[in-house]
């Protein structure tokens, strides 16, 4: 096997990881805005603005608030659209779920 032919496969063989990264960036992308376009519709403006102000913030938290979101939407255990008021109760809710009592024994 010549050198030549060691580097086109190569080139092929990146050439073709470089196509799979681009279609998973792009349904990554599609995704993203079919989320989006989700929240739209179920949030209220001040809702999304309350919304995208925690995700400037605390990006990862953000991103399970909307999958919670979403997903309370579309199994109908929330009423639409979510107002600015619900969200802060559902944040609230949340919080308090995952505050950790913490007790100190001595010995």
């Amino acid at each position: 096997m010549s050198s030549d032919e060691e580097l086109e496969r190569l080139k092929l063989r990146r050439l073709m990881e470089l196509q799979a990264q681009q279609r998973e960036e792009e349904l990554r992308r599609e995704a993203e805005a079919q989320k989006q376009l989700l929240l739209w519709r179920i949030l209220t403006p001040k809702a999304r603005q309350r919304l995208t102000n925690i995700k400037m913030v605390r990006p990862d938290y953000a991103e399970q608030l909307e999958l919670q979101l979403i997903q309370a939407a579309r199994s109908g255990r929330i009423r639409l659209p979510i107002t600015d008021d619900m969200l802060r109760r559902l944040l609230a809710q949340i919080q308090a779920q995952q505050r950790r009592e913490i007790k100190i024994r001595r010995i």
